[in-house]
């Protein structure tokens, strides 16, 4: 006989009844620990469900609670009921009624074999320890912790700080290193007998019943006084988040428990009936030759992790809110933002589609409506066209839309007649481009018949309103990649311009621009501007517009000189 099973068991009792079971199967006896919270009656029926089984036995039952010295007495009492019962026995493997095989049985007992003087448990120097979560390292074998962490955090809290207050030191005893690690291992049966036997043992078991969380330094660390042939590695795949609770695994975790080629896995859902059935009904000529690696996955852990703490770049939902800080990227996908175009040119969103092939937009931010492509109501998400939904969380309203035409880009109009709530958004968001034609709002404006004195105010208002934006666009923390013109600038040669963003925006392979759109009329444009500025308006972000080439008066006629001799010809 190789080795033999403890079991510590607190919830699903049916599943432990399984696992106990297929160890037994297997020719591995176990003894298994029931929690004492357990009731009497669950723990009666549990009982006679294993009562016909001649390798399972069940020890002294003790009160057990999360980070206290009860989880390493569990495993005592346990551990020497199987060594006394069991002396044929090489190796003690240590499980939780939550963990599942893996592999056969029979796979663990020929590694065991090959191995028969070898201790496989996870003993780290507390010096070299980088991965504790909680910020207790070696404090936890130097302070008293009378409270439980779990149901008194405050007075726990509380207790740590008055101790380093008044600079409170535990004695460590002679020959102890502390060690921490995984509380599941598989130890030989000579140094298991060696830590239970030990003379020294009443003196240790004193010292560790004060510390934190001893049933991962316990055994981790008396196991460095009793043997040298230690593999600093648990055999059951063991894996925990950034805040120091284990994972949970699923059905749908298969694949990825395949490849480890570990022999046990912890922790496995209770409802986990694919595993179940698929691990516990392995055929047992199924030989698996991979040494057992948890790392292999690691890399998927690690994604987990990150995903976990930062979230996806555009997903926001409620159990995965990205952290900013962390990067930049609000969106899912690259879009861009065009200002002023459609102001300039006309019919612009179909100029644009058309020459690109790209999903374009009108105003999305109007205060009427927001200006789906093709005039929608409801467009990708279900998203509605309504102003007073979109307004609700405009940042929400555009993450949505580039998250649900992924894999098209979008591109929409902006201006200072739109909510300006987005403008922080755009500016801080990386997957934004944005061009700008500063000034445009005043075609508009030009263009309609308005009392001049509104216009004015009107102009005024927009100037402010686009002054504000682009000082938003401009700051240190902007990630959104800007370009932009003046509206003289910009009317001067558009055509070079409007190419350089088909290229930027466009696919690789368009073809070079012939001509720029048609744009909107602008006769007697400066005279309109030169009247702005005589009403005591300043339209300077417009920029420079010179005057229109005078046109000769067809009423007025050069003179000319008649020569004396005309009357003679």
């Amino acid at each position: 006989m190789s080795f033999g099973v403890v079991m510590l068991v607190h919830t699903a009792l049916d599943r432990a009844e399984q696992i106990a079971k297929h160890w037994a199967a297997g020719g591995s006896p176990v003894v298994i620990h029931v929690d004492k919270q357990v009731s009497q009656k669950r723990f009666a029926s549990f009982q006679a469900a294993i009562a016909d089984c001649e390798n399972v036995s069940l020890s002294q039952r003790v009160k057990c609670e999360w980070g206290t010295w009860s989880l390493v007495e569990a495993a005592q009492i346990a551990s020497q009921l199987l060594l006394d019962k069991h002396p044929d026995i090489e190796h003690v493997f240590l499980a939780s009624g939550s963990c599942l095989p893996l592999r056969p049985v029979q796979e663990l007992k020929h590694f065991l074999l090959r191995h028969p003087t070898t201790n496989f448990i996870e003993s780290v120097n507390t010096h070299d320890v980088t991965w504790t979560v909680g910020g207790l390292s070696y404090e936890r074998f130097l302070l008293r912790f009378p409270f439980s962490w779990r149901k008194h955090r405050k007075l726990f809290d509380l207790y740590v700080e008055l101790q380093r207050a008044l600079r409170f030191s535990r004695r460590i005893p002679e020959r102890i290193v502390p060690h921490l690690g995984s509380q599941w291992w598989c130890l030989t049966r000579n140094t298991l007998s060696k830590i239970l036997n030990d003379p020294n043992r009443k003196k240790y078991d004193t010292y560790f019943k004060k510390v934190w969380i001893p049933d991962e330094s316990y055994f981790q660390t008396l196991v460095r006084l009793h043997s040298d042939d230690i593999q600093s590695r648990s055999l059951t795949l063991s894996k925990f988040d950034y805040h120091g609770k284990p994972y949970t695994f699923y059905d749908d975790h298969l694949q990825l428990l395949r490849r480890t080629d570990c022999f046990v896995a912890r922790k496995i859902w209770r409802k986990a009936d694919k595993l179940y059935k698929t691990f516990l009904h392995e055929p047992t000529d199924y030989i698996k030759a991979g040494e057992p690696n948890a790392g292999k996955i690691d890399r998927i852990f690690a994604k987990a992790v990150e995903r976990r703490i930062l979230g996806r770049e555009g997903l926001y939902m409620q159990s995965r809110f990205p952290i900013h800080k962390q990067y930049s990227a609000k969106s899912y996908d690259d879009y861009s933002i065009f200002e002023g175009f459609s102001e300039i040119f006309v019919n612009f969103e179909q100029w644009l589609a058309q020459v690109t092939g790209l999903r374009v937009h009108g105003h999305l931010f109007a205060p009427q409506k927001a200006e789906f492509s093709e005039n929608k109501n409801i467009f990708a998400g279900n998203l509605s066209s309504n102003a007073r939904l979109r307004d609700y969380n405009p940042s929400g309203f555009l993450q949505s839309l580039i998250w649900n035409t992924r894999g098209e880009k979008q591109c929409f109009q902006f201006g200072p007649r739109d909510n300006q709530k987005i403008s922080e958004y755009l500016a801080q968001d990386k997957c934004a481009h944005i061009y700008v034609i500063t000034g445009a709002w005043a075609m508009p404006l030009y263009r309609t018949g308005k009392d001049f004195d509104d216009i004015r105010k009107e102009a005024a208002k927009l100037q402010k309103i686009e002054q504000d934006h682009l000082q938003i666009l401009k700051q240190k923390d902007a990630s959104a990649q800007v370009s932009h013109w003046s509206l003289a600038e910009f009317v001067e040669d558009p055509l070079p311009i409007l190419q350089k963003i088909i290229d930027q925006v466009g696919p690789r392979n368009i073809r070079r621009l012939s001509e720029a759109p048609e744009m909107h009329d602008l006769t007697d444009f400066d005279k309109f501007l030169f009247k702005l500025k005589n009403k005591g308006m300043d339209p300077h972000l417009i920029g420079e517009f010179l005057p229109q080439p005078m046109k000769e008066n067809p009423a007025i006629q050069r003179p000319y000189l008649v020569s004396q001799n005309a009357k003679n010809i």
